[in-house]
């Protein structure tokens, strides 16, 4: 079994130590940095108070992103199903 791994994480000017299995790593040091980014970017877009409101809208964004693609892999499981009976309809014709 893989030893665990110490970091640090830095997200909106304070540090998080973590410990994580090695593989999780080069995840979660990517998802900091995008939410840097998106820290970045919503102070410079918009009129903020303060790091709260900043973090809480960073949550919004990245809930409703993985919110839609579950609604969008729903979407597909449904036509690749519906695709499948046509086939397996089509199949049963031929074969009977």
């Amino acid at each position: 079994m893989a030893d665990k791994l110490k970091i640090k994480i830095s997200i909106a000017d304070r540090v998080y130590p973590l410990t994580i299995n090695p593989d999780q790593e080069e995840g979660l040091r990517k998802a900091a940095k995008n939410i840097e980014a998106m820290i970045k970017q919503f102070e410079q877009s918009y009129a903020v108070r303060d790091k709260q409101d900043v973090l809480a809208m960073c949550a919004l964004q990245l809930a409703a992103q993985v919110e839609q693609k579950t609604l969008d892999t729903d979407g597909e499981h449904i036509a690749v199903e519906e695709r499948l009976i046509v086939l397996n309809n089509l199949l049963q014709d031929h074969l009977s």
